[in-house]
C-alpha cells in the first residue's frame, strides 16, 4: 500500500515541501512524481487527478484523489493515528492545529514578497513593512508554542505544526529576514532537519536558464549546514558495487574525499554530491 504524490519544482515551491514533508518526516510510503510547474506542462500532468489544478496532490493507494496540503494532513493524520502527525497532548495538538491553519491561509505579503528560494541568501534585501508585520506575527507564534510546549520544535515532539513552517523557516533564511534569537534557533533547526537537508538536496540538481523569482541582489551561501565537499566524476571503478538506494549495479560516479562511490543514475549521484551527509544509506557505506 503506497500512496502517490505529484509535487512542483523543489527549489520554490513550498507547498510542495510541506506535502512531501508529511510523507517523509512520519515515515509514509509514498511515490513521488514531479509534475511541470515552470515547464508549462502541469494542466497536463494532473488531467488524471481532476479536480486537482495545483501541487501538491495525493493519491490514496485505493485510488482516491485529495488535494491541498491542509486536506492532505487531516486525510494522513486520520489514515495513521499511530504515525503522530498531531501531538498527543489536546492541548498541543489544538496549537499546532491553529499555527498550520493561520499559515495556510495568511500571510500573504511575505508570500508575495519573499518567494520560497532555497539557492542562498540575499545580502541587502529590505522587508516591507507588511513582511515585517507578518514576520513579527509568525515570531510571536512561535514563541508562543516552543515557551508553552518545550522541546526543539513547535509543539513538543516534530509535527505538521513544523511541516507547515518549513517554508517559512527558508524564507527568513533565504532574504536574511530580521528575527530573535529563539525564532533564528529555531530556523537552524529546519535547515540542518536532514529531511529537509534531502529535499533541497535533490533540488539543487535542476539548473535554471532562467531562474524563476531571480532579484538583482547578491546572494550568498545557503545558511544552513555545509555539506561534505563531493563531485561527480565520469567512471570508476567504486567502492561499493551496488546502488545505496535502490540495490541496482552502479553506472554513476562521485567522488569524495578521495574515494569514489557508485549510483544506479545520474539524479542517484547528483542528489548525494550536494550532501552527502543528509543521506543515511550512503553514510552507512561510507562508514
Amino acid at each position: 500500500m503506497i500512496y502517490d504524490l505529484f509535487i512542483g519544482d523543489r527549489m520554490f515551491s513550498s507547498w510542495s515541501l510541506r506535502g512531501w514533508l508529511m510523507f517523509e518526516k512520519f515515515g509514509l510510503p509514498v511515490r513521488t512524481q514531479v509534475a511541470g510547474l515552470y515547464s508549462g506542462t502541469l494542466a497536463q500532468d494532473l488531467a488524471p487527478l481532476a479536480p486537482a489544478r495545483l501541487v501538491p496532490v495525493m493519491r490514496t493507494p485505493e485510488g482516491i484523489v485529495i488535494g491541498d496540503t491542509l486536506a492532505m494532513a487531516e486525510t494522513l493524520a486520520e489514515r495513521h493515528p499511530e504515525a503522530g502527525l498531531w501531538p498527543e497532548l489536546p492541548e498541543a495538538r489544538g496549537l499546532a492545529r491553529w499555527l498550520a491553519a493561520e499559515i495556510h491561509s495568511g500571510f500573504a505579503a511575505l508570500r508575495a514578497e519573499c518567494p520560497m528560494q532555497l539557492f542562498g541568501r540575499y545580502e541587502g534585501f529590505a522587508p516591507s513593512d507588511a513582511v515585517r508585520a507578518d514576520v513579527a506575527r509568525i515570531e510571536s507564534l512561535w514563541t508562543l508554542a516552543l515557551e508553552r510546549h518545550g522541546g526543539d520544535w513547535l509543539c513538543g515532539e516534530y509535527s505538521l505544526a513544523d511541516v507547515f513552517y518549513a517554508p517559512v523557516a527558508a524564507r527568513i533564511a533565504g532574504y536574511g529576514l530580521p528575527v530573535g534569537a529563539a525564532a533564528a534557533e529555531y530556523v537552524d533547526r529546519v535547515l540542518a532537519d536532514p529531511a529537509f537537508r534531502r529535499w533541497r538536496a535533490m533540488g539543487l540538481t535542476v539548473r535554471y536558464d532562467p531562474e524563476p523569482y531571480r532579484l538583482d541582489l547578491h546572494r550568498g551561501a545557503w545558511p544552513g549546514p555545509a555539506p561534505i565537499p563531493a563531485r561527480a566524476v565520469e567512471r570508476g571503478p567504486s567502492e561499493n558495487a551496488a546502488c545505496p538506494y535502490s540495490g541496482k549495479p552502479v553506472t554513476d560516479y562521485m567522488e569524495m574525499q578521495g574515494r569514489v562511490f557508485g549510483f544506479c543514475n545520474a539524479f542517484c549521484r547528483d542528489k548525494t554530491v550536494q550532501d552527502p551527509a543528509a543521506w543515511p544509506r550512503f553514510m552507512a557505506i561510507l562508514r
